[in-house]
């Protein structure tokens, strides 16, 4: 018996939603892997961590609540709580994985190709993991050809927004390339799931083992939403990241070597001195010229 699934059952809702929260996690994610590109080698792990933990944690949130308006009308679904969250690990190992072949190689040639192939994977397998954890009265079957298309739609579309990451052009490029994350997280869910089917064993019985919904929402939401306004904070107080500009390019510090600038008043005092100099000369002057 075939299961009738809904897959909006809160109308645009839920997508619009997703989607917003899929641009988020890539603006922020995207935004630090181009600040990691003007910054010394010292400082370019942490900001690519950052990158790929606010990636990962927007593509998982983005399809956690798509699956809120997914529905079998003649069985509940349930999850698995450890499987929900190991897909989370997979999506920020995997991606993590991605982002740090391009910000150390550079956007381009086969460092891009690898690095946004990675990354499509790790969005793909974050959603099928996912989709194993759901637990219902019947089983999951897929159309091979449609999951297909929706592993190379993932894959593209990350490969795409990882090279307009790495342009280092400007705020508004990145935001761009964050729209098209959200495309590539968006529409590999959607593809995907039009490959789905559901096989019910029947109407009796409980369906399922795991936490529902509603209990997973607080934990699925709150936590990544939190870190990712925490992101959110350290994108907004650092100027570099929303101009992708620097005074100067980034130099490690060496012996004897300030890694600074002079400070303001001493350069302030330089005038002076050169006054100074010049008075002296003169008034050792003059009296030859008597």
């Amino acid at each position: 018996m075939q299961g009738t699934i809904d897959g909006f059952s809160y109308g645009l809702v839920t997508p619009l939603v997703a989607y917003l929260m899929a641009c988020l996690g890539g603006a922020l994610g995207l935004r630090c892997t181009t600040r990691s590109m003007r910054v010394s080698q010292s400082w370019r792990p942490g900001w690519l961590a950052l990158a790929a933990a606010a990636i990962g944690s927007g593509i998982w949130t983005m399809h956690f609540v798509a699956m809120m308006g997914f529905t079998v009308e003649e069985t509940p679904i349930h999850y698995d709580k450890p499987m929900t969250f190991a897909s989370l690990a997979v999506a920020i190992v995997m991606v993590g994985i991605g982002i740090f072949i391009v910000g150390y190689k550079g956007a381009r040639g086969t460092a891009l190709f690898t690095g946004g192939t990675i990354t499509g994977l790790g969005i793909a397998s974050m959603h099928y993991l996912g989709m194993a954890g759901m637990r219902l009265h019947g089983k999951l079957e897929y159309n091979t050809f449609t999951v297909a298309a929706s592993v190379v739609i993932a894959m593209v579309a990350a490969t795409a927004a990882l090279w307009a990451a790495g342009q280092v052009r400007g705020f508004l490029w990145s935001v761009g390339a964050s729209l098209v994350m959200g495309l590539a997280v968006s529409g590999m869910h959607y593809t995907g799931m039009a490959a789905l089917s559901v096989h019910l064993h029947g109407t009796g019985g409980d369906p399922a083992t795991g936490d529902s919904p509603a209990a997973l929402l607080a934990p699925m939401l709150v936590g990544p939403l939190a870190f990712l306004l925490l992101a959110a904070l350290v994108v907004l107080f650092d100027p570099l990241i929303v101009t992708a500009k620097s005074a100067a390019a980034p130099t490690e510090h060496k012996p004897g070597v300030p890694a600074h600038p002079a400070a303001v008043p001493h350069q302030a005092r330089r005038p002076q001195l050169r006054v100074r100099r010049n008075q002296d000369r003169h008034s050792s002057r003059a009296p030859q010229n008597h």
